[in-house]
């Protein structure tokens, strides 16, 4: 369909009060009062006039539509898929502003207006003003901005003091740009040449190695990464291969010294000499979440969820696994609320399980946005057990969904829950049991992974514990790890928190969990290949009910 022609559909699909909404939300990238916006067709003009939308750019359009929950527009006009590879480009504060006008009653408005009735002109408290023209309307009188946030937190705190968690979330944020654009670039990890522009930079005095700067470079993007609760091996992070990209990366952005700064770059990992630290310093930023941008989750079906639960390990020298049918039936009623197509398969052997993966990757998952793989089992390192006692590597059951050997799931979220052991042996406790195979610690034949972060693009592999250590499960209630994760998913999707956000709070509630005795502790560990946010789409329907499931579970 035509670029404009599109344009058109959408502009005749989109109600008066959506437009105004939509002209709100790009406030910061029109630069002028969006109550001057008169039309759907008015707005996309004004936005193409500042190179905002375009044929070649049309990701903006996605995700306004997305903002404003027309996710079945933008199926319909197949504008799914349009903003794969772009961040957002509205301002998180605008966003924030948005959210709170949709849950705020007509009601809560009317205390909201006589809270203000001393502040702002009686013309701006008039019945047919709205929520998000009374927040326009502070803006202008300086009440209200991305870095001044009291009256309105004093605001919410009195009329609806739930809200107040948005407001702590959007302050939790490292950056809040009203103007993203002007700043993208500003705010990501770069690197930066502390030298004079005009300066040359081959005359630059060689005095230390390319392998010593590499070394300082690792060392501060460690501090970045553990500020991020990310879970990497930093060689990894940051290898020869990495250089290379970040070199080539680099070419990309469109600064006045990105020319300059390319060339130090590419000269610094190609000399064989060395190079003085006085002359050149390597710096890393913090990126904001904002740049990250968000994965599409517009499709009519969000994607299979594929629960293997190996219970019954009566043919092998494990135990069985008591209590984990309740990890199962939580997971299931917690994802299938979250809009999921479940598949369970049970006790399966370690052939079987890689045959169930690969038979998914064989599939068509073009109309959909993700798939969710559960996995609940015995475990060494870096593999998980089938109920015959044999173990396959994780790294095996998930190459059959990478963009190469499942093409329909390329650059779509690829999730792995992973209920098993890391480590060789097994704690005991009266009502509480390790998931983890009942041999000596020193074992020779324990599996050790050399990298638990898949190499492809979009994985998401969520660990129960740490390498070489157990996880717990208790007979009666389930798992620590999936207990918390399915309680924390119900808690925080509706707040529209991401899931790694979601996987945080995961690790920060296991970890203080003990057993009885106050012993035995456990600590989760995602990691992660995502290039962009997992935010799930609220469910309508009501959220699963967990705490029934003991007494429900055959």
């Amino acid at each position: 369909m035509d670029f404009q022609r599109l344009l058109l559909e959408v502009g005749k699909a989109l109600r008066k009060d959506e437009v105004k909404d939509l002209a709100f939300l790009c406030t910061d990238l029109l630069g002028q009062n969006p109550t001057s916006v008169d039309s759907a067709n008015d707005l996309f003009s004004r936005l193409a006039d500042q190179d905002h939308l375009s044929p070649e750019q049309p990701h903006l359009l996605t995700e306004l539509l997305t903002t404003i929950k027309r996710t079945r527009l933008v199926r319909d006009l197949a504008l799914t898929d349009r903003d794969s590879a772009t961040s957002s480009l509205i301002s998180p504060y605008r966003k924030l502003l948005y959210s709170l006008s949709e849950e705020i009653t007509d009601d809560d408005l009317n205390h909201v207006k006589f809270l203000l009735n001393k502040t702002l002109p009686r013309r701006k408290l008039e019945d047919n003003v709205t929520t998000l023209e009374v927040f326009l309307e502070m803006e202008h009188m300086d009440l209200l901005s991305d870095t001044n946030l009291n009256e309105l937190e004093k605001m919410i705190q009195s009329i609806c003091p739930m809200l107040k968690e948005k407001i702590n979330q959007f302050k939790a944020l490292p950056v809040h740009p009203t103007r993203p654009m002007a700043q993208q670039f500003s705010r990501s990890r770069s690197i930066t040449c502390p030298f004079e522009l005009n300066q040359d930079p081959q005359s630059l005095n060689s005095e230390r190695s390319v392998s010593s700067i590499r070394s300082e470079f690792q060392l501060s993007a460690q501090s970045s990464l553990n500020s991020s609760n990310t879970s990497m091996d930093l060689p990894d992070v940051l290898g020869e291969d990495e250089y290379g990209a970040l070199s080539h990366g680099l070419s990309g952005l469109h600064t006045e010294t990105s020319s300059l700064r390319r060339d130090a770059v590419g000269l610094l990992l190609s000399q064989e000499h060395e190079t003085s630290p006085e002359e050149l310093i390597f710096q890393t930023t913090n990126t904001n979440s904002e740049d990250l941008g968000i994965y599409p989750m517009t499709a009519a079906k969000r994607g299979i969820c594929l629960i293997v639960n190996n219970n019954n390990f009566s043919g092998s020298n494990l135990k069985n696994r008591e209590g984990t049918m309740i990890d199962e039936k939580c997971l299931h009623d917690v994802f299938k609320w979250l809009g999921f197509e479940i598949e369970t398969r049970r006790d399966c052997t370690s052939r079987e399980m890689l045959s169930v993966l690969q038979e998914l990757g064989r599939r068509d998952h073009g109309q959909m946005d993700c798939v969710v793989c559960c996995v609940l089992s015995h475990g060494q390192q870096g593999g998980v057990c089938g109920v015959d006692g044999n173990t396959v590597k994780l790294m095996e059951l998930m190459e059959p969904l990478n963009g190469v050997m499942c093409p329909s799931l390329a650059a779509k979220p690829k999730l792995f829950f992973i209920q098993a052991c890391q480590g060789t042996s097994e704690q005991r406790a009266v009502y509480v049991e390790a998931d983890g195979i009942a041999r000596s610690p020193v074992s020779s034949d324990a599996v050790v992974a050399n990298n638990s972060i898949p190499c492809d693009a979009d994985f998401l592999q969520a660990m129960a514990t740490v390498p070489f250590f157990a996880s717990f499960r208790e007979r009666k209630n389930g798992t620590w790890f999936i207990q918390s994760l399915c309680q924390n998913l119900v808690q925080m999707v509706p707040r529209e928190i991401d899931l790694v956000s979601i996987l945080t709070k995961v690790n920060a509630d296991v970890s203080e969990r003990s057993d009885f005795a106050g012993k035995k502790k456990q600590m989760p560990q995602p990691a992660f290949s995502l290039r962009k946010r997992v935010v799930f789409p609220v469910p309508e329907a009501r959220p699963p009910s967990l705490l029934s499931h003991t007494s429900d579970v055959p």
